[in-house]
C-alpha cells in the first residue's frame, strides 16, 4: 500500500508507477492524517503539483517521527539543487514526472529499504515473466501481435508491462506506437556487466499508462553494436520491474534472440495460412527442438486465420504438426489502427481481433507458469 499526495484531477497521471494498493491525499495534511491512521504504512509519494518547499519540509519533519517511511517526489523539472535538497531533507527519490519506469523502479527501492529498516526480511523478489513473440517469416504481424499483447497485458495500468523491440537493425515498435526514440537499448552499451533497475529504467520510454518501451535503435551501424550479453542482462533485470516483459524479435535466429528465448516462459510462434510462412513454422519447430527448448511453453498463432487461402486449420496442423492455440482474424481495421499509433485492443476492445488476442492472454500467457525454458543443455553445463 502507498499513499500518493496529489491533486484528485492529477492522481492518475502518478498512481500507474506506484504499484500495489494506493490511497490518494489532496495535500500533505491529509497525507500526514493517513500516515497517523495507519502505522504500518511505508511509502508516500508526493506528486508535482505539491508545493516543493513544503514537500521538503514534510520529509524533514517524517525522517525523525517515522524514519521507516519513505519519501518518493515526483517534480516536473529535476535539477542539482533540487537533488541535493531532498537528499537533505531525507527524501529517497526524485523522479522526473511521466516517468513511469523511473517511478515504479524508485517505490519497490524505497519499499524494500522499509522492510530492512523494520528489521524484516527483505520483500520478495518480482519476478515477471518474458514473452517473446517469434516469426521466421516477415510479414505475418509479429510486432502488431506484441503490441496488441503487451497493451492487453498492461491493461491499462493494472499491471506493468515493457515491450522490447528486439529488431535492432528494422525495429517497428517505436513507430507502431508513435513513441519518440529519444532513449534506445543502444544507450544502455556503457552498461554492460554492471546493469542494474536504475540504469534499465533510463533507457526505457513511456507508452501507455503501466506500459514501458525498449525501443530498438535509429542509427545505421548501431544494431552491431549491440551485443547479445547486454539482451540477456537486460531481460534478468527488466523481469525484476516488470510483471511482463513481451520481446518482438526479428525473423531469424541470433544470439540475441536465442539470449531471449533462453529468458522467456513463454514462446509465442506467429504463422499465417500461406505455404511459405508454415515451411518456416515447421524449420522453427525444428530448431527449437534441436536446441532443446521446452515444448510446453510453445503457442502456434494463427493470424490472418479467416483468410480464404485454400488451406484449412487442418491443413495447417498438419503441415506444422503442432496444434494451433490460437486464432487471430484478419481485418482492415488493425492497419488503420497502427496507423494512429493506438493498439486496436486500447482503440477497440470488443473488436473480433481484440477479443481473439485478449483471449490468448488470458488463456495462454497469464495462464501459464513463470519458469524461464531454457536451452537443457545449458542446464546442464551449469550443474
Amino acid at each position: 500500500m502507498a499513499i500518493l499526495c496529489e491533486r484528485p484531477e492529477r492522481v492518475a497521471e502518478v498512481v500507474a508507477g506506484i504499484g500495489g494498493e494506493v490511497r490518494a491525499a489532496g495535500d500533505l495534511a491529509e497525507a500526514n492524517r493517513l500516515l497517523h491512521a495507519d502505522g504500518a504504512e511505508t511509502l508516500v509519494v508526493v506528486g508535482p503539483e505539491t508545493d516543493a518547499e513544503e514537500a521538503l519540509a514534510f520529509a524533514a519533519r517524517l525522517r525523525v517521527e517515522r524514519p521507516a517511511v519513505g519519501v518518493v517526489l515526483v517534480r516536473r523539472n529535476v535539477d542539482v539543487a533540487l537533488l541535493t535538497r531532498a537528499l537533505q531533507a531525507g527524501v529517497r527519490e526524485v523522479v522526473p514526472a511521466g516517468d513511469v519506469a523511473a517511478l515504479s523502479v524508485a517505490c519497490a527501492r524505497s519499499r524494500e529499504l522499509s522492510w530492512r529498516f523494520a528489521g524484516g526480511p527483505a520483500e520478495p523478489v518480482r519476478e515477471g515473466r518474458v514473452v517473446t513473440v517469434f516469426s521466421a517469416k516477415g510479414g505475418c504481424g509479429k510486432t502488431t501481435l506484441a503490441v496488441n499483447l503487451s497493451a492487453v497485458l498492461a491493461a491499462g495500468g493494472q499491471r506493468r508491462v515493457c515491450l522490447v523491440d528486439l529488431d535492432l537493425a528494422f525495429g517497428d515498435v517505436g513507430i507502431s506506437l508513435q513513441l519518440d526514440p529519444v532513449r534506445t537499448i543502444v544507450d544502455g552499451l556503457g552498461m554492460v556487466g554492471h546493469l542494474d533497475e536504475r540504469g534499465a529504467a533510463s533507457l526505457l520510454t513511456e507508452a501507455g499508462p503501466g506500459f514501458a518501451a525498449l525501443l530498438a535503435p535509429v542509427e545505421p551501424g548501431d544494431a552491431e553494436r549491440v551485443p547479445a550479453q547486454l539482451v540477456a542482462e537486460l531481460l534478468v533485470v527488466l523481469r525484476g520491474m516488470f510483471d511482463h516483459v513481451v520481446v518482438d524479435t526479428p525473423s531469424q535466429f541470433s544470439e540475441h534472440v536465442l539470449a531471449a528465448m533462453d529468458a522467456s516462459a513463454h514462446h509465442v510462434l506467429l504463422t499465417t495460412p500461406d505455404v511459405p510462412a508454415l515451411k518456416n513454422l515447421r524449420v522453427t519447430l525444428d530448431m527449437l527442438d534441436l536446441l532443446s527448448y521446452r515444448r510446453d511453453v510453445r503457442s502456434v498463432v494463427l493470424n490472418r486465420s479467416d483468410a480464404k487461402v485454400g488451406l484449412s486449420e487442418q491443413d495447417v496442423e498438419r503441415v506444422v504438426r503442432a496444434p494451433i492455440t490460437a486464432r487471430v482474424p484478419s481485418s482492415r481495421d488493425v492497419p488503420i489502427s497502427t496507423n494512429r499509433g493506438v493498439p486496436i485492443t486500447v482503440a477497440t476492445p470488443a473488436h473480433p481481433v481484440s477479443t481473439a488476442i485478449a483471449r490468448f492472454a488470458r488463456a495462454g500467457v497469464l495462464g501459464e507458469p513463470a519458469a524461464p525454458a531454457r536451452r537443457s543443455w545449458r542446464r546442464r553445463g551449469a550443474a
